[in-house]
């Protein structure tokens, strides 16, 4: 008999509640990275008073707000080619120069979305066998950057658990991540080491724990 995948938790966040969640824990002054999918929800959420500069890897540092439609430009995108708007101050560069930004060590922070995470902070989120890979810059960022943050739904299309205690598809770096942000949890990844230290509100910890494929302990 097949088991069933867990049904969604109670309480989980939206797309964008994830991004808000991670936003909120941005510093003043943190100059951020941010990869395709969920992370390029997060300037729309960023807190008054914070000044975070985003770094987009097609060559925007100072991106902005999803501007409303009536005042998109079609020559500038995020990094994934939507509809991008300006900060005071921003630049606009080739890519050679954004990724001297990336290499050079001048990030914070990156936001990433992920295939899967390792309970000691493997990232795989370039490619699915079978499929077109897509390196992207993700590789470079995961390098470059002082902290990777994850971004991402807590399972799969199929309720599979995307937090493993090994990943199955080709790594982008090993030990990388320092953060994991979902739909259900936050989790701190230090020393190899993976840490429960926030259930979304709602969501139980035994929720997240079934929906987890990786050991952890927790520090609520």
């Amino acid at each position: 008999m097949t088991q069933q995948a867990p049904t969604a938790a109670d309480g989980a966040l939206s797309r964008d509640g994830i991004a808000g969640r991670a936003a909120a824990d941005l510093r003043d002054g943190d100059v951020v990275n941010l990869g395709v999918g969920i992370p390029l929800l997060v300037p729309a959420h960023l807190s008054p008073g914070v000044e975070v500069i985003l770094h987009a890897e097609n060559g925007v540092l100072g991106l902005g707000s999803p501007p409303p439609p009536e005042l998109a430009d079609p020559d500038l995108t995020d990094a994934g080619k939507q509809p991008a708007s300006l900060i005071t101050g921003a630049a606009i560069v080739d890519s050679a120069m954004s990724f001297a930004i990336v290499r050079g060590g001048h990030l914070d922070v990156t936001m990433l979305g992920a295939l899967q995470v390792s309970g000691r902070g493997d990232l795989a989120n370039w490619y699915v066998p079978g499929r077109s890979p897509a390196v992207g810059g993700a590789m470079d960022l995961v390098a470059g950057a002082r902290e990777v943050w994850v971004v991402m739904e807590h399972t799969d299309r199929a309720g599979r658990p995307k937090i493993v205690e090994e990943c199955t598809f080709p790594l982008t770096g090993r030990e990388v991540v320092t953060r994991v942000y979902t739909d259900l949890a936050v989790f701190h990844i230090t020393g190899g080491k993976l840490r429960l230290t926030e259930c979304a509100p709602g969501v139980c910890p035994q929720a997240v724990r079934e929906r987890t494929g990786a050991s952890y302990t927790e520090d609520l």
